[in-house]
């Protein structure tokens, strides 16, 4: 049997090589670069341990532990300390605990009185029409008020997305957002009501999933990916082209001398749209991915410092803190990244991983290292107190970090899809579509092999021109 190609060896990747796999069907994945995994990397130094890019997985669905279970890691899988839950906001250049409770959030500083009165005013307002298709500021000033655009959504799209929630769409980056208003008329209402739902289907509201890593960070979880795979992955591999015939599909490689293209029976493409979009792809009729390369990836870089504990006067207890546009600071927020996971850091140390850039300040990320930490070290001066010099450093910059759901990309989600339906054995899976998260990918890799499978089996049960001759 011919096998399925894989073009992309990031998470998404991976993650549907190893279902496929498990399910008796040959794969072969294909990485353009030298290495695998994508955005996650994990490296550990002097007893420090510096994530690249993810630093932990929301287990928003049962797909995404049953990955964990199936690779046997559940023995190296840590879960986030219970007592580093707490989620800070930034406001007056210092971190306010975000509310968890509706008395919380009658007395938190983090909001005015006036600001609080208009939140309480949510149930009472109509719902848009269908087909409007609105940003997140648009949504959020129409049912909750520019305070809590300004000080509760500004800030969580900047550390989600590294995104600008005026150009965003609703519909596309927070879906579930945009079907409690649509569904139930209130959020609020949506929230209490859609939990029933939830827990009908196993998943879990990303507010309330469980964050979870590994001993030696989320490395782990490539690296067992790799193994499972033994002998399926080429690295250093581009693609040139791709072409349908009668009879699946040709994969043609970049490298010199390799040949005649590469026979599959079916592809699967989990790659950053901007890379769908340079591939050729031969098919009848012709496919137009121009739209595709369209897709704004804002650059992101990660910069993880290591300070002595006697350093900081903030007590990192949570999760992090993220920090509105109007607050004037370079970076986005900040993860506590030793409160949340142990060995993170030596005895007596502390780390803290700090993001800036995005589509507010896609400039910055492209300042050398040396510049990149001044700037994270000044902002953590102000905002947590932190004292002296860095014990540790590590930048990582993503020069295409994000894809951004802004307003229009349901036509490129559309463009996907007809991808699909034009092109048979042709598909389509990851962040570049299905939800930009480490979890999102996951599950999306897991529902992209059962259709893979359940395609070759109709293509097993199709008869074919000549099997069944006509008599004249």
């Amino acid at each position: 049997m011919k096998p399925v190609v894989i073009i992309g060896g990031g998470i998404t990747g991976l993650t549907a090589a190893f279902r496929l796999k498990q399910r008796g069907l040959p794969v072969l994945l294909l990485e353009a670069s030298d290495r695998l995994g994508g955005a996650i990397q994990s490296v550990r130094r002097d007893g420090y341990l510096a994530e690249f890019g993810p630093n932990s997985i929301l287990e928003t669905s049962p797909v995404i532990s049953d990955l964990v279970r199936d690779l046997g890691l559940e023995s190296r899988r840590l879960y986030s300390d219970p007592s580093a839950e707490k989620r800070y906001v930034v406001r007056h250049k210092r971190p306010v605990e975000i509310p968890t409770s509706a008395a919380g959030f009658l007395t938190t500083p983090l909001f005015s009185p006036a600001a609080k009165l208009r939140v309480l005013a949510e149930p009472f307002i109509r719902r848009a029409p269908e087909g409007l298709e609105e940003s997140i500021a648009q949504f959020v000033l129409r049912r909750l008020g520019r305070e809590f655009l300004d000080y509760a959504i500004d800030p969580l799209v900047a550390g989600v997305y590294a995104g600008n929630p005026r150009l965003l769409s609703v519909s596309q980056a927070f879906p579930k957002l945009h079907l409690l208003e649509q569904r139930y008329r209130s959020l609020f209402l949506g929230q209490f009501l859609g939990a029933r739902e939830r827990k009908r289907s196993g998943e879990v509201s990303k507010q309330d999933a469980k964050k979870s890593s590994f001993d030696d960070g989320l490395q782990v979880l490539i690296e067992a990916l790799q193994a499972g795979l033994d002998g399926a992955i080429e690295t250093s591999a581009p693609i040139a082209g791709l072409r349908r015939t009668d009879e699946g599909w040709l994969v043609e490689l970049e490298r010199a001398g390799e040949g005649s293209p590469m026979e599959c029976a079916a592809v699967l493409l989990a790659l950053p749209s901007h890379k769908m979009a340079s591939l050729t792809i031969e098919t009848t009729p012709a496919l137009d991915l121009s739209p595709l390369a369209k897709v704004y990836y804002p650059p992101v870089a990660s910069v993880v410092l290591g300070f002595r504990r006697a350093d900081v006067a903030h007590p990192l207890d949570g999760f992090g803190m993220l920090i509105p546009e109007k607050e004037g600071f370079n970076i986005l927020g900040a993860l506590f990244s030793s409160s949340l996971f142990p060995n993170r850091a030596p005895q007596g140390e502390v780390v803290i991983t700090c993001y800036i850039g995005g589509a507010r300040a896609p400039l910055l990320p492209l300042n050398t290292p040396e510049a990149l930490t001044e700037i994270a070290v000044k902002n953590l001066e102000i905002i947590l107190g932190v004292r002296g010099r860095p014990t540790f450093q590590h930048v990582a910059v993503y020069r295409h970090a994000i894809p951004q759901y802004n307003l229009g990309f349901g036509k490129v989600r559309a463009l996907m899809n007809d991808m699909e339906l034009q092109a048979p054995g042709l598909f389509v899976a990851g962040h570049a579509r299905d939800g930009i998260s480490l979890g999102d990918s996951i599950v999306s890799a897991h529902n992209v092999a059962a259709r893979i499978q359940a395609f070759l089996a109709s293509e097993v049960k199709r008869p074919k021109a000549m099997d069944h001759p006509v008599s004249v």
